[in-house]
């Protein structure tokens, strides 16, 4: 199941997933974790005076960590459960959606951390403190992320920058490197320097159209009959080489590229000589002096041969290609595109139409192929696949990518296949669950030595931050990329954030005359929603617990150019007003 109904909402409450707000307790996260971990219970209001308690999701059987509620002075731990022991949890189909307190509509705000959220995180109340208090309900068997031998063990969810160094450093060698011709080499990375096979330009050269002269002025010149004297004649042309050497006083017409010939001082461009008759014969006059080497591109003035022009690593460009055309170079050595296979799963996805009985539109097929060949991925089209754990084992197993891409299926849901199928090929697990809202239930494994899965949470919103945060970083250690600096742009509106996970949130460049360049919140964030970030210019890295006006925060680009998005133009009005408020 994928498609942005199941992942999310395996760790919440239907109709209000844990990215768009449902919360009941001190951390919304932590507390959509505990419903899934343990017996659901009737969700707690804002004002409502029934308190949170002190222990969230610790309920006999439910095989769920107990948690120290609010205003205990401890840090809470997220706890992920085992596959087995998260199927058999009561309501995990979430049948009892999460409502506003004055409606029986499901609340599902545009920000999932507005201010005005219902559910969002509240300060501790009194009452808290008394609950934290109190021993934790019995849990009967359950797994110890604290011992080592257990194997049933959950591992914690990694900080978001963390998640994305080890899918960087799962690549400790790139593939061999591989010689091409020059057009087959675009969108690779170089494997060697690109050192200069010639000096540039390779001879002197004309800048301008005009006359090579020699020496300073008049100049003599013979122009031939007929044709018009407000012009030069047609002396070296582009492409062919002077036969005979200049001597002092004398000029010849000169076209721009063409080799200047010996003895020429500098070339005086067309709009700056006059010809006139003088004694049977033409004279070419400067308005002031014409100094040594005026519009003459000396040899070697780009570079001499055996200069690096390029450091390995370098991505091949359309520039890089022509540069390497220039400087004599055929072909080029570069390393290999990194192959993806994609597989989308789901029963309940249509790959055309409308959506109907239940089932939607597959979002993720359309979007992730292309997403992949502008990272400079080689990908066929995106391959749906059924809900079926065989069919999903088929296919990993008969795969030969550098890396798979699995969309939905990550959680721990009664189709959710991705988990068991790693065990059943002896996969190793290298990321499973990061600290990043939305996508949290995004996973990397090592199915082979320099072949890796990446499971991206169905949500389409949340799989594009799972495609950030392990597919980028992986897929660029494999193409052998030296990871680009970090880029931070001023926010332009505050940005609310969980207390213990990073956000990604798409924004558009806005030009303030005060700040100059800033980041502008896009709506429509929740993890299962598009709008926003097809109107993107980038993702902000949001730090737990938000962000305010005028913080600089890291931006992940998108793979395609940056400027003023369909989302917001200069002349059009905004939402944000002076102090970023709504």
């Amino acid at each position: 199941m994928t498609g942005g109904q199941r992942d999310d909402t395996a760790r919440g409450t239907a109709g209000a997933t844990p990215d768009e707000g449902g919360s009941h307790g001190g951390d919304p996260f932590d507390d959509a974790l505990a419903l899934v971990n343990g017996p659901r219970r009737p969700p707690e209001r804002p004002g409502s005076g029934t308190g949170t308690g002190s222990v969230t999701g610790a309920a006999a059987g439910s095989g769920a960590e107990p948690r120290p509620g609010p205003g205990t002075g401890s840090e809470a731990a997220t706890v992920r459960i085992s596959y087995t022991a998260r199927a058999a949890t009561p309501g995990e189909a979430g049948d009892t959606p999460r409502t506003s307190p004055t409606s029986d509509i499901p609340y599902t705000p545009d920000d999932p951390f507005a201010p005005d959220d219902p559910f969002a995180s509240r300060a501790p109340s009194p009452s808290d403190a008394r609950h934290a208090s109190d021993p934790p309900a019995p849990t009967g068997n359950r797994p110890d992320p604290t011992d080592p031998t257990d194997a049933t063990a959950p591992t914690p969810a990694l900080p978001w920058h963390a998640a994305r160094d080890i899918a960087r450093q799962a690549v400790t060698e790139p593939p061999a490197p591989r010689t091409s011709a020059l057009a087959a080499a675009l969108g690779r990375t170089l494997a060697a320097p690109l050192t200069a096979l010639t000096d540039l330009p390779s001879f002197d050269t004309s800048a301008m159209d005009g006359w090579a002269v020699a020496g300073p002025g008049p100049w003599r010149l013979d122009h031939p009959t007929g044709t018009p004297e407000s012009r030069p004649a047609t002396g070296i042309l582009a492409g062919h080489a002077p036969t005979e050497a200049l001597l002092d006083g004398q000029a010849i017409a000169i076209a721009t590229g063409a080799r200047v010939p010996s003895g020429a001082t500098a070339v005086l461009r067309s709009e700056h000589g006059e010809v006139r008759a003088s004694g049977g014969g033409r004279r070419l006059y400067a308005p002031r002096p014409v100094p040594p080497g005026q519009d003459i591109r000396p040899r070697g003035q780009e570079c001499r041969r055996g200069d690096q022009l390029l450091p390995a690593g370098a991505l091949v460009t359309p520039a890089v290609l022509g540069l390497a055309a220039a400087a004599g170079y055929d072909e080029l050595t570069a390393h290999p595109r990194p192959r993806a296979e994609v597989f989308v799963l789901g029963d309940e996805l249509l790959a055309s139409g409308l959506p109907e009985e239940g089932r939607i539109r597959d979002a993720l097929g359309p979007m992730l192929a292309p997403w992949l060949h502008a990272l400079g991925v080689g990908t066929a089209p995106a391959r749906p696949l059924a809900d079926d754990a065989g069919a999903l084992y088929e296919a990993l197993a008969a795969s030969t990518a550098d890396v798979v891409i699995t969309t939905g299926g990550t959680a721990s849901g009664p189709v959710d296949h991705v988990h068991p199928t790693l065990r059943r090929l002896g996969a190793e697990v290298l990321v499973d669950g990061v600290a990043v809202r939305p996508g949290h239930p995004m996973l990397l494994a090592r199915l082979a030595p320099g072949r890796h899965l990446v499971g991206l949470p169905g949500n389409p919103l949340a799989a594009v931050s799972g495609l950030c945060t392990l597919a980028e970083p992986l897929l660029s250690a494999l193409a052998a990329r030296r990871p680009a600096p970090p880029y931070r742009v001023p926010l332009a509106a505050p940005v609310h954030g969980p207390p213990r996970d990073t956000r990604l949130v798409p924004v558009v460049y806005r030009d303030d005359e005060r700040y100059g360049l800033m980041a502008a919140p896009l709506h429509f964030q929740g993890p299962a929603m598009l709008r926003g970030i097809a109107a993107a210019d980038a993702l902000a890295v949001v730090p737990p617990g938000g962000a305010q006006r005028g913080d600089e925060l890291e931006l992940l680009e998108l793979p395609w150019p940056a400027g003023w998005s369909a989302g917001w133009t200069p002349e059009a009005p905004t939402d944000w007003n002076a102090s970023g408020e709504r």
